[in-house]
């Protein structure tokens, strides 16, 4: 994402200059991009004054940045702003069962060089299986692409507009 606004920033020339807003998500973030958005605008080469705020919002996350900020310039809160969204799965946070963490935090908070040790002796071999990410919705089990291939069999949204749609989008986001 940094190096996404990076390119606007010198495509636009607005190296240095204070925007009103940057809305910028992620569906599957790590715990250490807790401010993705504001560390991104630190990076880009916008004033510091800039600020930037993360949304998560599935299969919807840029456009809802987009009409956030497009809002907040109708209703003249901000004169101009970035919307954006970045995801990969390819280094998607991996987690751990909720009784291991559970050990790690009681060791963390723990007073006495004792009382951080004895924690350890409740780790299990099945505390190290790690619980990968699921991009699946919770209720269903189904994935996005899953859910979209039944939505445009019952709706009857051929593959040609839907690749119409998906060139025009580009076109207009290169224009």
């Amino acid at each position: 994402m940094t190096a996404a606004l990076q390119g606007l920033v010198q495509k636009c020339d607005l190296q240095g200059q204070t925007l009103g807003d940057v809305a910028l998500g992620a569906v599957i973030k790590h715990s250490k991009d807790w401010n993705l958005a504001r560390e991104c605008v630190i990076d880009s080469g916008l004033s510091l004054r800039t600020p930037g705020v993360d949304l998560q919002r599935a299969c919807g996350t840029s456009i809802e940045a987009a009409i956030m900020i497009a809002n907040k310039i109708a209703l003249g809160q901000i004169e101009s702003g970035i919307a954006g969204g970045t995801d990969t799965v390819s280094d998607a946070p991996i987690v751990y069962a909720d009784d291991y963490r559970s050990i790690l935090f009681e060791m963390h908070r723990a007073r006495s060089f004792m009382d951080r040790i004895k924690p350890l002796f409740r780790i299990r071999p099945r505390h190290f299986k790690p619980v990968f990410p699921g991009v699946e919705e919770p209720r269903t089990k189904l994935s996005m692409g899953e859910s979209t291939e039944i939505t445009a069999k019952e709706w009857d949204v051929q593959r040609e507009h839907q690749d119409q749609l998906a060139l025009a989008s580009h076109i207009k986001a290169a224009a």
